[in-house]
This record gives C-alpha cells, structure tokens and sequence, in this order.
C-alpha cells in the first residue's frame, strides 16, 4: 500500500491518536466506553456531568468483576486524561451559550473503534451486492464521462431494451424476486455505508474545526493588514470547500435536505426493515431513522463552518474598535497641544489664518422666499350625530395564536427531527389563510434552528369562505429540534 513506509509507519505510531489509543493499557475498557457513550446510540456531544455520570456507573461494574484497585482514577480524571493533547481521544470544549465542559469523540479514535468493530466474525459475508457495486461504478464514470453522443444514445437504448424486456417478463408473469441471501448481502453493505457517512462527517467536522484553530492562532499572532489575513484564511476556507471531499460534501447536503428524499429514504428504510430476511440479521433498529443522524451530523459540521465567519466577523469588529481608537487618541492629542500652544506668540510665522478652514457660501444654497401660510380657522359647533354606521368591521377581525402554532411544530418534532412548513399545514390545514402562513414565517425567523430557503418554494392552497380558492408560494421552510 503506498506511502506505508517505515518512516510513515513510526510517525504514525508517535503522533495519531488511534495508534495510541490501541495501545494503550486499559484500551478494552476505554473503547468498550466510548463505543457504548457515543458511538452506539449515536451521540455526537455529551455535557460533562451527564459523561461522568456514565463512566462512574461503567467503571462500578468493572470494579465489582475485577477488584477495587483495577481503575483508581475518578470519572472526571479519566475524560480529562483522554481529552488532554498527549491522547486525544475525546475533545473537550466549552459551548458558546453554556460555561460547563462538553466532550465529543474525536475522528482519529471513531476509526480506531471501526478498525476493532471489523475484526469480529460477521454471521453472513456477502460478496454478490459489492460486485454489482463495483459494476454499477465503473459504469458510471465510462458512461459519465464519455464524450461521443452517439455512444451515450447506444448506452442508454441498451439500458431501455433490458428495461423493456424486464417490463414483459412481469406482464407475462415472471417475476423474479431475491432470494433471502441476496436481501442480507445487500442489506449488510447499505447498513455499512450508513454507518461509514456518520463517521465521515466527523472527520469533515474536524477539518473544519482544525481550520477554526488556525484561523483563532493566526488571528492572535497576526501583526500584518486585515487584507492579508483575510486573503489568507478565505484561502484555506475555499481550498477545504472546493476540494473533492467539500464538493462531495455540499452535493451530499444539497440531496438530503430534499424533503422528497427524506420521505422517500423513510419509506424505504420501512419496507426493508419489514422484509423476513432482515429481521433473521437481528439489525440495528436506530437505521430506521439514520437519515435523521446524518441531518444532526452535517447541522453539527455547518455549525463548525459557522463559528469560523464569526471569528473573522469578531476579528474585523475588534480591529474597526482598535482602528477608531487610534483615531480619537490622535485627535485628543492634537486638542491638547493645541490648547496649551494658544497663548504663545506665533514667532517665525509670516502670515496669519483668520480660520482654520475656507468658508464657502454657495447662492443656490438659499431657500426661495415663500409667503407664510396664514391658515383659516373656521369655528363650528360639533353636534351629535344621528347616522346608523354599522360596526360589524370592528369585530370582523382575524386573530393568529402564535402560541398555538408554536405548539403544533413542537408536538410534530416530539417524533420526528425535522418537519417542513407544508408537512405542517398538512396536518393542521390553514384557518386564516396568508395571516396564518406569514404567522408561521415569523415563528421561523425568530428561531435560530429553523431553516428558510430562498432558492426552493412551497406552494399552499387552501379554501376562502369569501374569494374561494386561493394559493400562495413561500420560501422552504423546515423546523428542526
């Protein structure tokens, strides 16, 4: 395998946290922890208190099969220990709206875990589903990449005879069907790639969290121009985000936070859980909503690149305050001199200022004359009145209780992670129309974790008891927990 030299190999065994984790002393202990703390029920971030709370109870059994003496050490000297730079294990960090320590499993020790996960015999290995993989891929990109139309057009009638063909078997009566080995082989590699996507974002957050350091060390050590800084950290910024793993990234992204996919991965994830070939594999139910996790864990690295502009934004607001500063220091200075110089004789002068500074008088700038308004001041007695104005408008008036809209999205949320405005007003059809739609924007923008895209539209219909039919499209709007 290239670039596993010896040179490699010892820098690896020095430096990544991985290596060190495996070989540690207590490495059962500590992977069977984190796999179960974080890993297992899918965690990305856990509060201190609440992480410490679940090594006092893990390191009690230990301590009742192995012996008071097998881990000495408290809970909170443990997660300090694994956080601390000479492991690295685990991330510790303080939350911008909180002042207690949280803890989150770094990339480095999530691939050491995996690598120990791989070494267990697997009751069913499948090989069919991974051919066709390789097959469907190669496909692919020939086909992708190939230049010729009339090549392209072969392919594609090829693909539509096979379709054509397969369509007649069915209608004649042959339907082929997998057979149970063909279900868990596939079934197995789609599990695998789920669970490979949440790692991947950890490792696409630690990159991100890497350049929010550089980005924090180079602005406190930076002595040249905001220009330069800029340049160079939007430098950085761009090159993560151009590269393939952030194109691959943003296109991933872009695909799952489709509503039409989220439903239709859902629909799926059901049908196949439902499947007896899958049941007999005994699977991981938490897949059922892994698109969910994956929705978290991509919040979670957007977040990272978030945190990154604010620094720069914090960053260019310090050195405005720094600049103006200066500015009044100078002025201030000039006042003072000034005024301890204006009883001294002007010696060595030749000529003197009458001001400091030209005085221009523009005519235009005079306003015409114009006439003052004499107003006429017409004196009337106000009699009462007699006419019957009907005042039904008054109370003919429509009242949007925020406060129950509020609590509609929090009881949808209550069993899913993300609901969109429509699948909203589609199970609480709209009462007052655009008062009630406008409503619900405004829930939206007042919440930090709601999401209002501009490039996509939703459009709603609904039934006016006056003009009829009415619709109206909106940006998409999506509420997350």
């Amino acid at each position: 395998m290239a670039g596993m030299d010896l040179a490699t190999l010892e820098a690896l065994k020095r430096g990544h946290p991985g290596w060190r984790l495996l070989a540690a002393d207590h490495a059962p202990m500590i992977v069977g922890f984190l796999h179960a703390a974080f890993l297992l029920p899918n965690e990305r971030a856990m509060p201190q208190q609440a992480l410490a709370a679940r090594l006092d109870d893990w390191l009690h059994r230990l301590r009742e099969r192995g012996g008071v003496d097998a881990y000495p050490r408290s809970a909170a000297q443990y997660l300090d220990t694994w956080a601390d730079d000479a492991h690295g294990w685990l991330r510790k960090y303080y939350p911008p709206d909180g002042d207690e320590p949280w803890f989150d499993l770094t990339s480095s020790t999530e691939k050491a875990i995996d690598w120990l996960a791989s070494l267990k015999p697997r009751q069913f290995v499948g090989t069919e589903s991974r051919l066709r993989t390789v097959f469907d891929l190669l496909r692919q990109m020939a086909e992708g990449t190939e230049l010729d139309p009339s090549t392209r057009i072969a392919e594609l009638e090829k693909r539509r005879d096979e379709i054509d063909a397969e369509i007649r078997d069915i209608r004649d009566g042959n339907v082929s069907v997998m057979d149970p080995a063909q279900v868990r082989d596939r079934f197995q590699q789609m599990a695998s790639t789920a669970r490979g996507l949440l790692s991947d974002f950890r490792e696409v957050e630690q990159n991100f969290r890497d350049l929010d350091r550089a980005v924090r060390e180079r602005i406190a050590t930076w002595e040249g121009s905001k220009g330069a800084l800029l340049d160079a950290i939007f430098g950085e910024r761009d090159a993560i985000r151009d590269s393939d793993q952030g194109a691959s990234f943003r296109a991933f992204w872009d695909l799952l936070m489709s509503p039409e996919r989220q439903d239709e991965l859902s629909r799926l994830l059901g049908k196949v859980f439902a499947l007896p070939a899958v049941h007999e594999l005994e699977s991981d139910r938490r897949l059922l909503r892994v698109h969910y996790d994956w929705l978290e864990a991509g919040d979670v690295a957007q977040r990272t690149v978030a945190r990154v502009s604010a620094q720069l934004r914090r960053y260019l607001d310090d050195q405005a305050w720094l600049e103006n500063r200066r500015i009044m220091q100078i002025i201030r200075q000039i006042e003072h001199h000034a005024i301890a110089l204006r009883n001294e004789p002007l010696e060595g002068f030749g000529a003197e200022l009458d001001d400091p500074a030209p005085t221009v008088d523009l005519p235009f700038e005079r306003p015409l004359f114009k006439p003052p308004h004499k107003p006429y001041l017409d004196a009337q007695v106000v009699t009462h009145g007699e006419e019957d104005i009907p005042a039904d408008a008054l109370f003919d008036q429509v009242h949007v209780d925020k406060a129950e809209l509020r609590s509609r999205i929090r009881a949808m949320l209550s069993t899913r992670a993300q609901v969109s405005l429509a699948d909203v007003v589609a199970a609480h059809p709209l009462e007052h129309g655009v008062a009630e739609l406008v409503a619900y924007m405004g829930l939206a923008s007042d919440d930090s974790r709601a999401l209002i895209d501009d490039d996509r539209k939703q459009t709603f219909r609904w039934h006016d008891a006056v003009r009829g039919a009415r619709q109206a499209t909106l940006p998409l709007v999506v509420f997350t927990r």
